[in-house]
């Protein structure tokens, strides 16, 4: 597994040779789990039934199980990952905010995320 890798801002990273990419590592799987959880269903035009369903599951007045099934879903149909070892979900109503944080096994070792990251 290969991924191009991001900067602190979530752009690629260009002209460093093999530190561009991820490949073969947690962090590789961990990038590609944030990326997914990034991508709204329907906002892909080559896939519009790629992507989370954060319309559909997550936003309005959802039962915060239907919010953190969907998202559960997404990490977990990941490619690399063998399955979420934990997983936590917070709702934030003053601040309309879910953050979730997961412990995940994946094809090269387990790896913690949170996400939105602080």
């Amino acid at each position: 597994m290969r991924y191009r890798r991001e900067d602190n801002d979530g752009d690629y990273t260009f002209g460093q040779g093999d530190n561009t990419f991820l490949a073969d590592s947690p962090e590789t799987v961990r990038q590609a789990i944030l990326t997914r959880l990034e991508l709204w269903q329907g906002e892909w035009f080559l896939d519009t039934n790629e992507g989370t369903t954060y319309m559909q599951s997550v936003l309005g007045k959802q039962q915060s199980n239907v919010a953190s099934l969907a998202i559960r879903d997404r990490i977990s149909t990941t490619p690399g990952v063998r399955s979420i070892l934990s997983f936590d979900s917070n709702f934030d109503s003053d601040r309309r905010r879910m953050t979730i944080t997961a412990t995940v096994d994946t094809v090269y070792g387990n790896i913690t995320f949170t996400h939105p990251e602080a």
